[in-house]
């Protein structure tokens, strides 16, 4: 197929733009957030008991991340409507981005063989970035648990001050 050479940008690379509709359809870029620290959080699929639990330790940690002028940002190839109720369904304030061509999934290189029950197949490794002020990924957190992203995340932002 090709992916397998996908791998994850670096720290200190330039982090690859995108621009990906919104649960509400309007386009969202990485660029219009220069200026802003960026939580850039892939995940495999709306409404699953690790990506939800992992979008609501977000949500409750959300008044943290702003008073640090961080964005969160979370992607997936569901659709925006998927995405619309999703963020309904569990009241999440942030952004999330419907990448159903898989254009930022794969420029991050989260689009991985997994392997379920002894089954392999390709699909979205949970990962998240922290992109800087300048547009540069900061830290890179691979195959994160969806318990523990936020409160890692918000670790990190603190000592990094």
């Amino acid at each position: 197929m090709g992916l397998e050479t996908n791998k994850l940008p670096e720290v200190g690379a330039k982090a690859p733009e995108f621009t990906l509709p919104d649960s509400e359809g309007k386009l969202v870029s990485l660029a219009s957030f220069a200026g802003k620290k960026v939580v850039l959080y892939f995940y495999p699929r709306d409404n699953t008991p690790g990506c939800t639990r992992q979008a609501c330790a977000f949500a409750e940690a959300f008044e943290e991340f702003q008073q640090m002028d961080a964005v969160i940002i979370g992607i997936s190839k569901d659709s925006t409507a998927s995405h619309k109720r999703f963020a309904e369904k569990y009241s999440l304030p942030f952004v999330l981005l419907s990448d159903p061509e898989l254009t930022a999934i794969q420029a991050y290189g989260v689009w991985q063989e997994k392997k379920l029950y002894g089954k392999v197949s390709m699909g979205v490794v949970r990962s998240t970035f922290i992109v800087d002020e300048k547009g540069v990924i900061e830290k890179v957190i691979p195959k994160v648990k969806p318990d523990t992203t936020a409160a890692e995340v918000l670790d990190y932002l603190k000592g990094a001050e």
